[in-house]
């Protein structure tokens, strides 16, 4: 039985897929080899690169008209700035790809003498001469990975295969493809050799087209869902299938995770004559989260970067991005962490995402919290918003202090740290939502919890600005108006120099909106 991927490239005897070269422009491909052009694929983990680098390789070997080999360079990324290790491994590498695709044994004896008559600075190209010269049909080399590659290394291929392009195709490949997470722009490479970081640009200046590979449409994303019910006859309800596709964007990764936590792993879903809904698509998304999966992990390490957290820190405050270098937005972009809406805006590029980072970022002061008794629950194990106002407060005089030294993105630390707070409220049994609004200042946050919903809006006071109280007043109206609620919290952050400490400064007092709604203003 088929299943959803979410490891490695697809295979279409063991999962469900979208036909890989379906996913790209095929014509724009090969007329790309047609001009015997170099050119980039890049695209975020795990959306299908290799997947697509293979089918590319199947279609030109079938073909005929090319001889077409992929070649994964990642095992040479532990070679670092050890250039002769480096080039071994990227040349026994394409040597192995060539005897298991092609079975050409000939690559090694070659390499060999390229290496004798060349070095380290000319083995690459000596080997893929030679072997361009005795091939029959013109050669197109895939090569993925190329940016997990290190400093001097990485200059070495570059170098290579710039030195041997006049030669195509009689004494050079015809065509070669690299891939990566990262655009050619973003390879700034720090070599020992260079006084100053050198661009992948300068470095591979023959590149022609840089293509990058979208998610999948709403269309495809349905498409791919349904493969699963054409196999197995259990249904998607029209509301699961919405779901999955709001939550994901299209995120190939996520669409693949979620439906096979929902279909494959949850007791319910793998009846098959139960049909799959929202909540089970809820449940499943949730699991991913809790459980820190390897895409999400990987994707939240990123957050210690600074040209992340220059980005990602005043997208969580609700700060303006007007300021901030554009290489660090694309750069962003490339990794998957952000989209471009239709009207030209930046956001988190999905849900998923938009609440994997600030859960992700208040894990340490989660961790730090003290041992906090549910005193927020009634008798019935109801949320008593009362309850939970003195619960903050207590939490708040005593530890907030200590707890604001230990978030990891210093401005928004008063946000991180009530965001680990109400986690232990909702840990188990509701839900912690949150809204960026990029360039308003402040940002939402959703509280569900059984019959219990509780609208918050965060907001800072920082030198030099007027109080936040009536602008954060007329904004959470806003906020309260589309979640159907006539009541709610704003939070007001006093982070001015020179003010009293946390315990004393800390009050709550009843205020109304603009639109005469009961709100408990919180000043800390």
């Amino acid at each position: 039985m088929r299943f959803f991927n979410t490891e490695g490239p697809v295979r279409a005897d063991m999962h469900y897929l979208l036909p890989p070269l379906t996913r790209w422009d095929l014509e724009e491909v090969l007329a790309l080899i047609e001009q015997k052009k170099y050119f980039l694929l890049h695209a975020p983990r795990q959306t299908g690169k290799t997947s697509c680098l293979l089918a590319l390789m199947e279609f030109l070997n079938q073909d005929g008209r090319y001889q077409a080999v992929y070649a994964n360079l990642e095992g040479a990324q532990t070679a670092r700035e050890d250039v002769a290790r480096g080039m071994r491994t990227i040349c026994g590498t394409i040597e192995a790809a060539a005897r298991l695709y092609l079975g050409d044994e000939r690559l090694h004896d070659w390499t060999e003498r390229a290496w004798q008559a060349r070095g380290i600075d000319g083995v690459l190209t000596g080997l893929l001469e030679t072997w361009s010269a005795n091939s029959q049909t013109p050669v197109v080399l895939l090569l993925d990975e190329v940016d997990a590659l290190i400093g001097d290394t990485l200059i070495a291929l570059l170098r290579q295969l710039r030195a041997g392009y006049p030669q195509r195709p009689q004494a050079f490949p015809n065509t070669v493809i690299l891939c990566g997470v990262r655009d050619l722009r973003d390879y700034r490479i720090h070599a020992r050799s260079e006084a100053a970081p050198i661009t992948g640009g300068s470095a591979f200046n023959i590149k022609a087209e840089s293509l990058r590979l979208g998610d999948f449409s709403e269309a495809e994303t349905r498409t791919l869902l349904q493969e699963h019910t054409q196999e197995t006859g259990q249904v998607f309800t029209p509301e699961a299938l919405q779901q999955v596709w709001t939550l994901t964007q299209g995120q190939p990764w996520l669409v693949n995770a979620l439906a096979y936590q929902a279909c494959f792993r949850s007791p319910e879903g793998r009846d098959r004559t139960r049909p799959i809904d929202a909540a089970m698509i809820d449940a499943a998304k949730e699991h991913l989260i809790l459980n820190r999966v390897t895409h999400l992990d990987q994707l939240a390490d990123k957050l210690r970067e600074e040209r992340v957290r220059r980005i990602i820190e005043p997208m969580l405050a609700g700060e303006s991005l007007e300021q901030l270098p554009l290489s660090d937005l694309e750069y962003l972009t490339d990794l998957g962490l952000l989209r471009q809406r239709g009207g030209g805006g930046i956001e988190i590029a999905n849900p998923i995402y938009r609440e994997v980072l600030p859960r992700t970022l208040a894990l340490v002061p989660q961790a730090s919290l003290p041992q906090i008794s549910p005193t927020w629950l009634d008798e019935q194990g109801q949320l008593d918003l009362e309850a939970l106002l003195a619960a903050f407060f207590d939490f708040w005089r005593q530890h907030g202090e200590p707890l604001l030294k230990s978030a990891p993105y210093h401005e928004i630390a008063p946000h991180l740290v009530l965001m680990a707070f109400l986690h232990r409220v909702v840990n188990g049994g509701g839900t912690l939502e949150r809204e960026y609004a990029i360039g308003a200042g402040r940002m939402d946050l959703c509280l569900r919890y059984g019959a219990v919903t509780l609208g918050i809006e965060l907001k800072v006071w920082r030198d030099g600005r007027p109080d936040p109280l009536a602008r954060g007043l007329e904004q959470l109206d806003g906020y309260l108006d589309g979640l159907g609620l006539d009541s709610g919290w704003l939070v007001l952050f006093d982070r001015r120099s020179g003010q009293p400490p946390i315990a004393e400064r800390t009050s709550v007092a009843e205020a109304l909106s603009p639109d005469g709604r009961c709100i408990q203003v919180i000043r800390a």
